[in-house]
């Protein structure tokens, strides 16, 4: 555990300034390189470090830090207490809410400074700091190491806020989560008394620190602290190599693109495409399945984008992977008469594969609207009726909305729903809502489609993805303030129960002692108890 005095604040928040509107301009000279950049309304800079991704929040904050040591994190978050301003987190900006952008956000902590990653050899364990992207992950750990973390597939994500809302991505099927692997966390929190510090939290930890490592496994960003930086280390993993701190990813993929015309595409083929591909799934749901290994993505988008597609890759190691892709393809076209049509099918290096357009999506420029569910079983007839309904839907013709559908399961249900605070630990299929626009004139329309369509696809289980036979909850990554509302929600079950089920009571606990003042919040972070919504 590191703290830093509170006195020693009083230099560095000078630097930052306390003018309401724009922070002084930095000194130049022979301390400027320990100092934070520190952008106000009045740099070039601001309009663009003002947002994230999802151009449909813009925030006016009064000052945005970007720090590049953690000790610098501590001084920006002590000024940000000291002066009453609300502060948040940005790491990679791939929010789906306004978290970072609201209006009441007055100092933004932007992490992309601190995007170093290293091997800390005391720890024994791969050391990523909270600004660094996926692309730039992935690249670090497999060219010097040879390794890889489970991590999602657009290149463009911070990894600050994917793993502490547990993170998974391709290779979730054979190595689980990121979380599985997170040895240890270091996080800047602030106490009862209003002091700033930097605490680090490990898997071996127990009591509050080990319930603040927990909570970083699957409890969400921006809910107890900021964290500065990740140690990554399998568990059972022991030495100081780094070549066996994590595991090494396949060494060659086999990568596909299959479309279904829409235009070929009638009800009962597009109904039996999808229970298919779910049911497969459902089927290769267990840990060490032979069919672990094989990966996809069913882009299900309105039919004014032409076609459903299928993005696919597996591991070249086991087997014939061409006659088990061949298979595959043929247990998702069983009773479906819409032709299918291969766009591309070729083999690529692992690091090559993580950089595939089939799964390396760079979201830019857009405004977005995004949702989820966890499913447990195939796609029933009325899920599917739903999705049908919507997708070739008349009065409404965008191709940026629907629905992205990836396994879930494999090594992921091996790990018991308590043991990292992601509860959803049996379930088969991720799904992803979402409606990308430009406009913002068609605000409205869009965000009505999606939600039109999402609470008729859980029409049954009264509009949202509530646990049970079918379903099994929503992901706290794909942000959705709808599932707080009463008239979206009406499943009779809590935004906290569908995000963590019953892992929300230990979550509420560790907020308590690491937060206790609340100043780490947003519509959807965990409240102490005794707190209500602000």
């Amino acid at each position: 555990m590191s703290r830093v005095s509170r006195r020693s604040f009083v230099g560095a928040s000078a630097l930052i300034g306390t003018a309401a509107v724009a922070p002084p301009a930095l000194a130049r000279g022979a301390g400027e390189e320990t100092r934070p950049v520190v952008v106000g309304p009045g740099s070039p800079q601001y309009a663009d470090l003002a947002r994230g991704v999802n151009q449909r929040w813009i925030g006016t904050p009064d000052w945005i830090a970007l720090p590049r040591t953690t000790a610098q994190v501590v001084a920006a978050v002590q000024h940000a207490v000291d002066t009453g301003r609300r502060v948040a987190v940005r790491g990679g900006g791939h929010c789906f809410e306004d978290f970072v952008a609201g209006s009441g956000i007055r100092t933004v902590i932007d992490l992309s400074a601190m995007n170093a990653v290293g091997h800390d050899a005391r720890r024994g364990a791969v050391e990523v700091w909270a600004g660094a992207r996926l692309g730039e992950v992935n690249e670090q750990l497999f060219k010097r190491w040879g390794v890889a973390l489970p991590g999602g597939s657009c290149p463009t994500v911070g990894v600050g806020g994917h793993i502490s809302g547990g993170g998974y991505g391709p290779l979730n099927r054979t190595l689980g989560l990121t979380v599985d692997h997170l040895h240890a966390v270091e996080v800047v929190v602030v106490g009862s008394d209003g002091t700033a510090r930097a605490v680090v939290a490990s898997r071996d930890d127990r009591g509050a620190l080990g319930d603040l490592w927990w909570a970083h496994t699957g409890g969400g960003g921006g809910t107890f602290g900021i964290v500065t930086r990740y140690w990554l280390r399998s568990p059972g993993a022991s030495g100081s190599d780094p070549r066996r701190a994590l595991p090494a990813p396949p060494a060659e993929q086999l990568v596909a693109t299959v479309v279904w015309p829409w235009q070929d595409l009638h009800q009962e083929s597009f109904v039996n495409l999808l229970k298919n591909y779910s049911a497969w799934h459902v089927a290769h749901n267990a840990p060490g399945d032979p069919e672990a290994d094989l990966y996809s993505h069913l882009a299900v988008f309105h039919r004014s984008g032409g076609a459903v597609a299928l993005n696919v890759q597996l591991s070249t190691a086991h087997g014939d992977p061409d006659r088990r892709l061949d298979a595959f393809l043929a247990a998702l076209g069983r009773g479906v008469t819409a032709p299918s049509r291969t766009v591309e099918r070729h083999r690529l290096p692992w690091l090559m594969a993580t950089q595939w357009s089939g799964f390396a999506d760079r979201p830019g420029g857009k405004r977005i609207k995004g949702k989820s569910a966890y499913h447990r079983t195939a796609f029933d007839d009325a899920q599917a009726g739903a999705l049908h309904r919507h997708l070739t839907r008349a009065d409404y013709d965008h191709p940026g909305s629907g629905l992205l559908i990836a396994p879930y399961g494999g090594r992921v249900n091996a790990v018991g729903p308590h043991e990292t605070a992601l509860a959803h630990r049996d379930s088969a299929l991720m799904l992803m809502y979402v409606s990308e626009w430009t406009a913002a004139a068609e605000d409205d329309r869009h965000v009505g489609f999606l939600r039109e369509l999402y609470e008729d696809v859980y029409a049954a289980t009264g509009g949202a993805p509530a646990p049970g036979r079918s379903t099994a909850g929503a992901y706290v990554n794909y942000a959705d303030t709808d599932l707080k509302d009463p008239r979206r929600n009406r499943s009779g079950m809590s935004w906290q129960e569908l995000y963590f089920g019953a892992n929300h009571a230990r979550l509420r606990r560790a907020k308590a002692r690491w937060d206790p003042r609340d100043e780490f919040r947003h519509a959807l972070s965990v409240r102490a108890a005794g707190r209500g919504e602000r």
